[in-house]
């Protein structure tokens, strides 16, 4: 039986086609039938007027901890969480336990997003077998089983013959290499930025320069072997430079950066909250600055959540103890709007490029456009509704979330995936 959906009135900005005007959305059986003023009946009709209707976000990286700790998260828990949040599509990281290295787990991932039924679950597969950057995990079988991507997340690969012999090899696939840039040689045992308030906190910090000697020397690879490249979470000024020198050069690489990264200093650890505890460490006042610059640039691929989701009785360890990550997925948009909206780094056309149509070309998927005969997914946002931050209605399982109470603009309507509306903020 077919089925019709109607968007009426709203903004429709998708930067793919270069459109951004009042006009309407038809979804017919799954799939983007027209969008312009379409005069005619549907079996469900919404009228988006004072709102914008935009391609279906998609959030590269994020934590469901399933298999493996699913009293953090679980797949059908994180995909609740995604879809109120307007993300249709996510891309699950392979540090679960144990890790997504081969074509068993990723189907596991998949069976489980289906049965969830609420947005569509990618993952990536380990680079290395049991991320311990040795030896290289079954990357080709990943490859059918349909993996996005490969990276040991969480762990960089330290060794550059590793690294280059999986960056030739996933080049055969043309799938993307993702890395965490840290070099643990600098990293040590850091657990926040190293600098004044790691000093006089008594913090064991994590200089600039692992994450920099990493990207620096995975750019000198890629100039090599000319293969596809995306640095995670970049969060330094150095990085930025690194990455402004090698994009001139049109070498492959790719980039993201997160919300915490672009809000947040080193600065919020001087209580020793671990909400504030992240990997990479909140940085400096010129490290932000230079991502904002970043941004506005274009340097930055995809806006990212890196959603990392704890148990309460983890986070309320001891500083050093305590791990990395932020649950912050809920409330992505909200944040995005306050670090680069409100500030004028960018528009709505722009954030809505880096949270659907690019991170889609990174990990190579045929979503984040309206176009005609694309999937229908879309997302309406309220650009003006206020909200504030209320941890304990998260879907999420998890709660370690700093941004608790602040005062939010940009609420998620509905999210519609396939044609089907699997959030609305009024049910």
């Amino acid at each position: 039986m077919s089925s019709e959906l109607l968007i009426k009135n709203g903004r429709v900005i998708d930067p793919a086609n270069g459109i951004d005007k009042e006009c309407d959305v038809l979804i017919l059986d799954e799939k983007i039938a027209e969008v312009g003023k379409i005069e005619k009946k549907a079996q469900t009709v919404i009228d988006a007027t004072g709102k914008l209707v935009v391609p279906g976000l998609i959030d590269i990286h994020v934590h469901f901890r399933e298999p493996g700790d699913e009293e953090e998260e679980t797949i059908a828990s994180g995909s609740s969480a995604a879809v109120a949040a307007g993300f249709t599509s996510v891309v699950c990281m392979p540090n679960t336990r144990p890790p997504i290295e081969n074509e068993t787990d990723i189907e596991y991932v998949h069976r489980k997003a289906r049965q969830a039924r609420k947005t569509h679950v990618y993952t990536m597969g380990a680079i290395t077998k049991n991320r311990e950057g040795v030896e290289l995990a079954e990357m080709g079988f990943m490859a059918e089983a349909g993996a996005v991507g490969f990276t040991d997340d969480g762990n960089g690969v330290q060794d550059p013959a590793v690294m280059l012999r999986a960056l030739k090899y996933a080049a055969m696939f043309d799938i993307v290499i993702a890395q965490h840039c840290q070099n643990n040689g600098f990293a040590g045992n850091g657990v926040m930025n190293a600098g004044y308030y790691s000093t006089i906190l008594g913090l064991p910090g994590t200089d600039a320069m692992a994450e920099e000697m990493m990207l620096w020397r995975d750019i000198e690879l890629v100039r090599k072997a000319n293969v596809r490249y995306h640095a995670q979470h970049i969060s330094t000024a150095g990085s930025v430079e690194l990455l402004r020198a090698a994009k001139k050069d049109s070498l492959p690489i790719t980039c993201e950066v997160t919300p915490h990264n672009l809000l947040l200093t080193e600065q919020c650890c001087a209580e020793y909250d671990t909400n504030y505890k992240v990997n990479p460490p909140l940085r400096t006042e010129k490290d932000i600055e230079a991502l904002n610059q970043a941004v506005s640039e274009g340097l930055v691929d995809a806006l990212v959540t890196d959603h990392a989701p704890h148990l309460q009785s983890e986070k309320e360890l001891e500083f050093l103890a305590a791990p990395f990550g932020i649950a912050s997925l809920e409330c992505a948009l909200g944040l995005y709007v306050k670090a680069l909206l409100e500030p004028g780094i960018l528009d709505w056309s722009g954030l809505i490029e880096l949270m659907s149509a690019r991170p889609a070309k990174i990990i190579g998927v045929d979503r984040g456009t309206l176009g005609k005969g694309k999937q229908g997914d879309v997302t309406i946002i309220d650009p003006d509704a206020e909200y504030k931050v209320d941890i304990t209605r998260f879907r999420s399982k998890s709660r370690n979330c700093p941004y608790n109470g602040w005062k939010l603009k940009g609420q998620v309507e509905k999210t519609i995936v396939g044609g089907e509306i699997r959030f609305s903020a009024d049910s």
